[in-house]
């Protein structure tokens, strides 16, 4: 059996070109279908921007930062013991570092021994005073006496009982005693302006050893070093025998938990950030398995080219515009610094969300509270007062007298 005979048989060009055709044909529905795919993406993209993008800021340009309290003494001395190391952590008030206190405690024997002999000084200007008060009653009588004797002479001469140079005898010697009395009252004023209205622990002089005293016990104080705030040691430079003077670093404290993060955006980034907005963040040490959270504490008032040592200077001819960056402070959540602590100079990827626009660029108010401070300086004033007094108490005498006529000892006591 033979097969039937095709009318119109197709020759190989002609299917080669059907076939051409068809390729022609997928590829331009491919050619469609690959920019339909680039136009849905750009829409979805632009969508995202507009909606959730623009309003995301980030930068792997920030670093950790925070307080490095520097310990340095207040006095010369000489280092007897170092009480931490690199890496330690000491709490506040804890002993860092003690100098030879030697020489301290002689300079606070001397200050001791002049308070003690001025007030045995003062006790004497009292009691000088009570003598020059009595030598001014014996003037005073004296004056009264020779005036009497002289009004007596004056009648008697005047009736011949006496000669003339008898009655001049008596004016002599009472124009002497007048002399007397006028210099006791003299030496009574410039004894009396010393001690007037004071007692012996307010008088001048007194007043001027006991600070005297006073700054010697601190300077004794100062011979042990304390920790100001609770953190890790760090950057030890001072050894054992070394001689320091006032302001020499000696050793740093570091208090991790309150680091913060310095982010350096650039410019163009800080349209829309402001004070306040929430941040997210990961460390380099950690992974992005860890999430940090805080808030932009402050936008910076100028670049680091501004304030570098030998800023830039771009008034000349082969100027090229570099897009500047700014930094900006993020203060970290307190909680997650307790469960994965940070050191400083570490470096952090940062994600600012700027949806909430309600915040400043600038702070407007100044700080209600110190931002830091200690009070491990702030020594206790009640032991040395408690010393003065001893000291003013064993030298003023059983009974010294005042001015007036008036104890001292009991206006001493009085005034402790």
């Amino acid at each position: 059996m033979t097969s039937p005979i095709n009318p119109n048989p197709v020759t190989e060009d002609e299917r080669a070109e059907q076939i051409k055709a068809q390729r022609l044909n997928k590829r331009r529905w491919a050619l469609r279908g690959l920019v339909g795919v680039i136009v849905i993406v750009a829409i979805l993209w632009a969508l995202y921007h507009f909606l959730v993008g623009r309003w995301y800021e980030s930068t792997d340009d920030a670093y950790v930062d925070g307080n490095v309290v520097q310990i340095t003494p207040q006095v010369p001395g000489t280092v007897i013991s170092i009480g931490a190391d690199d890496n330690d952590y000491v709490r506040e008030g804890q002993t860092l570092v003690k100098l030879d206190p030697s020489d301290a405690d002689v300079a606070l024997a001397q200050a001791e021994a002049a308070l003690a002999q001025t007030v045995r000084k003062v006790r004497g200007l009292y009691s000088g005073v009570h003598t020059s008060k009595a030598d001014v009653a014996a003037r005073e009588a004296v004056v009264q006496q020779a005036k009497a004797d002289y009004q007596r002479r004056k009648g008697l001469a005047s009736s011949g009982a006496i000669s003339a140079e008898e009655l001049a005898h008596a004016r002599d010697a009472l124009t002497t005693a007048e002399s007397a009395l006028a210099a006791a009252q003299a030496q009574l004023a410039t004894s009396d302006a010393l001690v007037s209205d004071t007692k012996i622990s307010t008088q001048p002089d007194v007043k001027a050893a006991a600070a005297r005293v006073r700054a010697a016990w601190l300077n004794d104080q100062r011979t042990t070093l304390v920790a100001p705030v609770s953190g890790y040691v760090a950057k030890r430079t001072v050894q054992v025998g070394q001689r320091v003077q006032p302001g020499t670093p000696l050793m740093a404290v570091v208090p991790l938990h309150q680091v913060w993060v310095d982010a350096n955006f650039k410019e163009t980034q800080l349209t829309d950030m402001r004070i306040g907005q929430p941040v997210t963040l990961t460390s380099d040490v950690y992974g992005g398995s860890v999430t940090y959270h805080g808030h932009v504490a402050g936008l910076g008032i100028g670049t680091g080219s501004a304030f570098s040592l030998l800023p830039a200077q771009n008034a000349s001819g082969n100027w090229i515009k570099i897009v500047q960056r700014l930094p900006v402070r993020i203060a970290l959540d307190p909680k997650d610094l307790d469960k994965y602590p940070l050191r400083i100079g570490l470096s952090m990827n940062v994600d600012v969300n700027m949806h909430d626009q309600k915040g400043p660029i600038l702070a407007k108010n100044p700080p209600a509270h110190p931002i830091f401070s200690t009070d491990v300086y702030a020594h206790d004033q009640a032991t040395i007062d408690a010393l003065i007094a001893r000291i003013i108490h064993a030298n003023s005498g059983a009974h010294p007298v005042a001015a007036g006529g008036a104890p001292a000892h009991a206006a001493a006591v009085a005034g402790h």
